[in-house]
């Protein structure tokens, strides 16, 4: 979110590229898989997500929808001047804030210098699992955002409030080094949401939560944030668990007077180093690439994928908090 306070210097450092964003096209109808999906407009595109790391990542989580580890390496690494190419074309459709993903983001070498660039465009969310985080580019971060408009968020991944309840999913030792990076974030004065998969059963939420807490309150957070999230059947979770039934697809008359701002697709997209796609969660799926320029990207897209399903139960999975 936009901080309450202004730099002295009033002048926005975008590029003037228009004076006014640019009104959505339908300049490309999406298909995904099924003709007679129902489809989703565009209706604003108010966040740009990158995929900075591509599909590497430091951990091999057991429930990861993309399947990132140290050993894939099906999408690359996005380069500053991709990065910057997407940017200076988000100014003219409009966009509000932007998100960084992976993998994990801080294994692409030029994230701290792409990060700072963002800064200068909008607010900042980074979904990391807080394993590398460089203290160099902290508190360049710390400096650059404490002088701009715009804020910058963490989302640090946990899934256990222990080693014996996070490791097992994660890997081993993750749970320690999620938790130094946790402690450092807030020696720099950030104040991190924590994202958790809900791995346990719904009669246990109450004990795992107040068990998060605790551990939070030890560590030094004393009003920790929290987010639960729920496990999307894709990737690695097909192998931990299932994937989604054949019935567990969204239909036209599951829409009829649904708030479609719940659906990141209504008010989204997600750039790789491969092009524009439909949403975070469908990264792997080629139906929902959408063209390679952003300007590809704003017509409606088709909800056949099953992922689509969770987003319509559970809504603004991958948004910083419920819409």
């Amino acid at each position: 979110m936009t901080k309450d306070r202004h730099p002295n210097n009033s002048i926005d450092p975008r590029p003037a590229l228009s004076a006014s964003p640019a009104p959505i096209a339908a300049s490309r109808v999406s298909e995904l898989l099924e003709p007679h999906a129902p489809r989703v407009p565009l209706r604003h595109l108010d966040a740009l997500w990158f995929q900075v790391a591509g599909t590497l990542c430091n951990f091999t989580c057991s429930h990861c929808f993309i399947s990132c580890s140290p050993t894939n390496r099906r999408f690359g690494m996005m380069t500053s001047a991709e990065v910057n190419e997407h940017l200076l074309d988000s100014v003219r459709l409009g966009v509000k804030e932007y998100y960084f993903t992976g993998g994990e983001p801080f294994l692409n070498p030029e994230f701290v210098e792409i990060v700072l660039r963002t800064l200068e465009f909008g607010p900042v969310t980074i979904l990391t699992n807080a394993s590398v985080l460089p203290d160099d580019g902290l508190r360049r971060w710390k400096e650059a955002e404490d002088a701009s408009c715009y804020g910058l968020e963490f989302r640090v991944s946990l899934d256990g409030f222990s080693p014996e309840t996070n490791d097992p999913i994660r890997g081993r030792g993750t749970f320690w080094r999620t938790m130094r990076g946790l402690r450092k974030l807030l020696e720099y004065g950030f104040l991190p949401l924590v994202t958790i998969v809900r791995t346990w059963e719904p009669r246990d939420e109450r004990v795992v939560v107040e068990a998060f807490l605790r551990q939070f309150h030890d560590q030094g957070y004393a009003r920790p944030r929290l987010k639960i999230l729920p496990t999307i059947r894709l990737g690695a979770e097909v192998q931990r668990t299932h994937g989604y039934a054949a019935e567990e697809r969204v239909t036209s008359e599951m829409l009829a007077g649904f708030d479609l701002d719940q659906l990141l697709c209504h008010h989204a997209r997600l750039v790789s180093d491969q092009g524009v796609h439909a949403c975070p969660l469908l990264l792997d799926d080629p139906a929902a690439r959408l063209g390679d320029r952003l300007s590809d990207g704003l017509g409606p897209v088709a909800l056949s994928a099953a992922a689509c399903h969770t987003c319509y139960q559970h809504g603004a999975i991958c948004s910083n908090f419920a819409r």
